[in-house]
């Protein structure tokens, strides 16, 4: 399950990646929300078929908290600040802002274990912590030379808000997991609330709509395909698989994929000092990600060890 948990996140890194080149391209000509509105429209009606076929479940109640509010943060708002944040800056220096979520959802994490101790509090040790801020690092060096200042400040608190917001998903989703559901079934229905969300802000930039070229309608069709349908479904197989704190550790590699991109699309340059920074990058997500050894203190006696018996029980 970890292995697949883990290669399902680097093939959704590496797709999240490029979307930054596809925003680029198409914000320019379709406006921001109305964007999102196409891209999950077209990812619920791929969505749908594999729903139907393999859980054909319509949203129960008690999950309509979890459903909705995840939708509505992790896509809605989440692409109301990417996709304004890419329109105002570069894409470079909009994916460089990805890097604080991993640190963000890990200290989210550690406050919300001790503000709600009631529920299995997640073991973040300096290995994690130290990960992070290496992966941080080396996104940092990465961006370096294409962090030449815009001067809008106002791309990057888009971009800060869609981070907070990918963070809130990742909390609103793992209780859907914990109750058994499906990852289809979450993913389906998370795109088709968001969808909502985006409705009446689209139809607010009708003025604006013009039809897209050839090259425009192919990059909104990457982002409708991979980036949001089999994106989000590849996501959630991770969050299912490596936790909340682990599956975001991969996001620090959003913007080493986006200047790489850059590099190949673009016929831009990357500096000795760029290729240090991805290597400090993946070096600090495997940290990050890496098992737990056994020289750490554990709530449950080693496996080689037989439990003592007041502990037994604990086990399951």
């Amino acid at each position: 399950m970890r292995k697949t948990a883990v290669l399902a996140n680097m093939v959704c890194v590496l797709m999240w990646g490029f979307s930054f080149i596809s925003l680029k391209v198409a914000v320019p000509v379709i406006p921001p929300m109305t964007l999102g509105a196409v891209r999950f429209a077209i990812a619920a009606l791929i969505l749908a078929i594999p729903c139907r076929l393999m859980s054909g479940e319509k949203p129960r109640v008690r999950d309509l908290p979890c459903l909705a509010g995840s939708g509505f943060a992790g896509v809605t708002l989440y692409f109301w600040g990417e996709n304004n944040g890419v329109a105002l800056i570069t894409a470079s220096e909009a994916s460089i802002i990805t890097a604080a979520i991993p640190v963000l959802t890990m200290t989210a994490e550690w406050f919300a274990a001790r503000l709600f101790p009631g529920g299995e509090a997640p073991r973040l040790g300096w290995r994690r912590w130290l990960g992070a801020l290496i992966s941080a690092a080396g996104v940092g060096l990465v961006a370096r030379v294409s962090l030449a200042l815009s001067g809008n400040i106002t791309g990057y608190l888009y971009m800060g808000g869609a981070a907070l917001c990918w963070v809130a998903y990742g909390f609103l989703t793992k209780p859907l997991f914990d109750r058994g559901r499906s990852q289809i079934y979450i993913v389906f229905w998370q795109n088709c609330f968001g969808l909502l969300g985006f409705l009446p802000f689209a139809a607010m930039e009708h003025s604006r709509w013009t039809p897209p070229s050839l090259p425009v309608a192919g990059h909104v069709l990457f982002l409708a395909v991979c980036c949001s349908a089999l994106g989000y479904w590849l996501y959630a197989h991770a969050l299912k698989g490596l936790g909340v704190s682990a599956a975001a550790a991969f996001i620090n590699l959003i913007p080493v994929v986006t200047v790489i991109a850059g590099f190949c699309v673009l016929k831009e340059r990357l500096s000795p000092l760029q290729w240090a920074g991805a290597a400090l990058a993946m070096a600090g997500v495997y940290l990050a990600v890496l098992p737990q050894r056994r020289v750490s203190p554990s709530p449950l006696p080693p496996g080689n060890d037989p439990p003592p018996p007041e502990k037994a029980g604990r086990r399951g």
